[in-house]
């Protein structure tokens, strides 16, 4: 009979974050795949885990992965990791995953971390729709054309970006979106150093130390089909707000959430009805 493929998510950062299910079966599995033996070991060490380790990563050769498949095929129970969070997201399991299945063998998912997922968790944004879009292409072409996607894109965008390109990524995004979208930049997720950087661009930028280090996921807003500023019922709703005891700055907010403004016309907006209304 086939054996199986576990796909387990392992730590981004915080060694503690691991699911029991993912312990036990990194400790039951007869060999670890990892993207890096010895960032894995580090893991292994930690829990206690002494199943034996091969290296398996963007490079590994046709004839690797013909033998990963062949020795699945009869029956060994393979655990999948990456260096950092779940496998296949932005790393070279996908290939594997595609062959194992392929040939009848199962594949299975382990999940738990995920930088994706945490950095929209702590973004601040609107999130309940959003595109990945991994490392962004170095230069030419690619690169602009994936500018111009997250320009244009109605739901929220998140990438990925090294410490040493993150300015010049910073500035283009800057020339393609403009200076009012919002962003998070969550900088060493879960690690001692966390940090999350929340503003425009251009507020996030002043605040982003030099140099800049660790590792870094970034949430880009939507560009949203906000409603017409002037479909909107300024002096009506503030009213109301009024009179549910709303701050202007939870007004501002109401704008931005409920009726897509950017936040500096929703705080301009409030202001002025408030101004016209004598406050």
């Amino acid at each position: 009979m086939p054996g199986r493929l576990s796909v387990v998510a392992t730590p981004i950062g915080c060694l503690e974050d691991i699911t029991l299910r993912a312990l036990r079966v990194l400790r039951e599995a007869d060999l670890i795949l990892a993207e890096d033996t010895r960032h894995t070991r580090k893991l292994c060490a930690k829990h206690g885990i002494d199943t034996p380790l091969r290296s398996f990563h963007a490079h590994s050769s046709d004839e690797k992965i013909d033998r990963a498949v062949s020795e699945l095929l009869k029956g060994a129970h393979y655990a999948l990791v990456s260096d950092a969070g779940t496998p296949v997201v932005s790393d070279p399991g996908a290939y594997l995953v595609a062959r194992a299945a392929a040939a009848g063998i199962e594949v299975e998912a382990i999940p738990g971390p995920s930088a994706v997922l945490a950095a929209l968790s702590v973004s601040g944004l609107s999130v309940d729709r959003f595109t990945f879009e991994g490392f962004l292409p170095r230069s030419g072409g690619d690169r602009i054309r994936a500018l111009d996607r997250i320009a244009s894109s109605d739901c929220a965008v998140v990438l990925f970006e090294s410490p040493h390109r993150i300015q010049a990524t910073l500035q283009d995004l800057e020339q393609h979106l403009g200076d009012e979208r919002q962003i998070a930049l969550c900088r060493e997720l879960t690690k001692i150093h966390e940090q999350t950087i929340r503003g425009t661009i251009a507020e996030v930028q002043a605040v982003l130390a030099d140099p800049v280090k660790g590792e870094i996921t970034v949430v880009i807003e939507g560009k949203g089909a906000p409603t017409r500023a002037e479909d909107v019922d300024l002096d009506r709703l503030v009213g109301d707000w009024q009179q549910e005891g709303l701050t202007t700055k939870q007004m501002a907010q109401r704008l931005q959430e409920d009726f897509g403004w950017k936040r500096n016309a929703a705080y301009k907006g409030i202001l002025d009805t408030l101004g016209r209304r004598g406050r």
